[in-house]
């Protein structure tokens, strides 16, 4: 029993940790997308006004010599290709931003519409980055599926994304841990998203797979095959919980020791 309280004291000590995390992340994104606010909207005037010198040295290209000519739209056009990956990329940080805020700040149950191939790809590979930064040498190729034309569904999208992120944390565990015992192995992880009658969610790795205890045991509380800080055994009993009584869907998974695990989310469509 004194054993048992005392991994519960420090299963609580590190949840409390992840919430202040959460709170320091929010805080963080919200301070940096006034920044990037900026960048974006700069560059776009910036390419509005390289239209403007673009106009004005067509009205006097008959002044320019031919070297000078062609120099200035080369100089003309590097500029607008490079402005316009600055938006682009500034987007995508606001999006990713925006993201963090959802996940922090939504309000519980809440069913938003929503792009859920959009969100499911950011999520895909926040979890990817999040590895590398911890681990550099770290690299895995990422198969994307995504079905062209899926209207927004109505989703909890703070909770659908914390469970895509649930999924795609241990599938890059899985493969992370068998690229460290074989050498010639190329880690690989699939993500497909499609819609008929049923929203599907398909994440599959070919990692290190689950023996049939794990698979027994996956979805108790506290329950971890990760090393002491490395996991909370929370989870997997998170993630059913958001997709099968949040969402009213189905969460199934298919492991083979040593080959691979594949998770599938089932999410009625909800109009």
């Amino acid at each position: 029993m004194e054993k048992q309280m005392e991994d519960l004291q420090q299963k609580l000590k590190e949840q409390e940790k992840l919430a202040s995390l959460g709170l320091l992340s929010a805080g963080i994104a919200h301070e940096i997308q006034n920044p990037l606010n900026f960048v974006i909207n700069f560059s776009k005037m910036s390419d509005k006004l390289l239209g403007d010198l673009t106009d004005i040295v067509e009205d006097n290209e008959d002044k320019l010599s031919d070297d000078d000519r062609e120099e200035v739209e080369d100089i003309v056009a590097d500029l607008k290709e490079n402005m316009a990956k600055i938006v682009e990329h500034g987007e995508r940080a606001i999006s990713i931003i925006r993201g963090i805020l959802l996940m922090s700040r939504g309000k519980d149950n809440e069913y938003l519409p929503t792009d859920v191939c959009r969100l499911v790809k950011e999520y895909v590979w926040l979890a990817y980055h999040a590895m590398r930064a911890n681990d550099k040498s770290f690299n895995i190729s990422i198969k994307e599926n995504y079905q062209e034309g899926i209207p927004q569904m109505m989703v909890i999208p703070q909770d659908l994304s914390r469970a895509v992120l649930n999924i795609m944390n241990n599938a890059c565990y899985a493969v992370r841990q068998r690229s460290q015992q074989e050498s010639d192995y190329q880690p690989t992880i699939e993500v497909e998203v499609s819609a008929s009658d049923m929203l599907r969610i398909v994440i599959k790795d070919n990692g290190t797979g689950m023996s049939d205890e794990v698979k027994q045991r996956l979805f108790d509380n506290f329950f971890t095959t990760k090393p002491v800080g490395q996991g909370t055994g929370l989870g997997m009993g998170i993630t059913r919980d958001i997709i099968e009584n949040k969402h009213g869907g189905k969460l199934s998974f298919d492991s083979k020791l040593g080959q691979g695990t594949s998770f599938t989310f089932e999410i009625p469509i909800k109009k």
